[in-house]
């Protein structure tokens, strides 16, 4: 095969995988035996072990956030049939932020929801409230393309260099392809951030900053959608009460269930 058809192949796969990118986002026919399936979540509990987090006056962010993420899980579990969900985190140990977005990365998940509590700083006077949800910051946006990169199908395939023409990961056409993937996560992400705010708001009459973007490293190596949930601030007195009690952490797993199940029929 000569270069110039290498390069013609190689193009003509690359337009094909944007075409579906596409089509899978907007709605656009798909190859009827080709459905997109939503079936792994991975919940990642912040902090935990040697890194507890922020600090109330009597609890700890760490196990704030690893208690709303079991009840996420069970939750799931209960009213998702189907779906598979894993944990970055189900004891109190350290996981490192390369090791989260990594987990979630080998799973292949649809989506990765971070889960932590804020809080204001030292000198503040502690006043802050509500919840804030967070999607990767642009500034950051290369090392999603790496992460992206790194788990695109066609690299686990053995031969792929052989099977695919002389595909490279540099090829301008590549290029297009992984820029599609991190548009269309992106924007994904804004989409599951907005329909929490609007469960917290509006169903649980929570004051909310909105749907902000930082450049948080757990959200830009995560190759799929992903929002941090900041689901309060554990140094204000009446949030730590809320963020602590059976039925604070009851309302916002079951607020952060009810968002997922409307994601999943949203992007079909």
């Amino acid at each position: 095969m000569t270069k110039t058809r290498k390069n013609i192949k190689t193009r003509t796969i690359c337009v094909v995988l944007l075409y579906f990118i596409i089509t899978s986002f907007t709605g656009g026919s798909a190859p009827a035996d080709a459905p997109f399936k939503f079936k792994t979540i991975v919940i990642d509990a912040g902090h935990g072990g040697k890194d507890p987090g922020a600090h109330g006056s009597y609890s700890l962010e760490k196990n704030v956030a690893l208690a709303i993420a079991k009840k996420v899980q069970r939750l799931i579990k209960k009213k998702m049939e189907g779906i598979n969900v894993i944990m970055t985190r189900s004891t109190d140990r350290f996981v490192e932020l390369n090791k989260r977005s990594e987990i979630a990365n080998e799973h292949h998940a649809n989506l990765f929801v971070s889960i932590h509590c804020n809080s204001t700083p030292e000198e503040s006077s502690h006043s802050e409230k509500g919840v804030l949800l967070l999607v990767y910051g642009f500034h950051r946006k290369q090392e999603q393309m790496e992460a992206l990169r790194e788990n695109a199908s066609i690299y686990i395939e053995k031969d792929y260099k052989k099977n695919y023409g002389g595909y490279s990961e540099k090829d301008p056409t590549a290029l297009i392809v992984l820029n599609a993937f991190m548009q269309k996560y992106r924007r994904q992400s804004i989409l599951f951030g907005e329909i929490l705010n609007r469960e917290f708001v509006d169903n649980d009459g929570r004051k909310s900053r909105g749907v902000k973007e930082q450049g948080v490293l757990v959200l830009a190596h995560s190759a799929m959608p992903a929002v941090l949930v900041e689901t309060g601030y554990i140094n204000n007195v009446k949030e730590e009460k809320y963020l602590n009690s059976e039925a604070g952490q009851n309302e916002i797993a079951a607020s952060i269930v009810r968002s997922i199940e409307t994601y999943r029929k949203d992007i079909k």
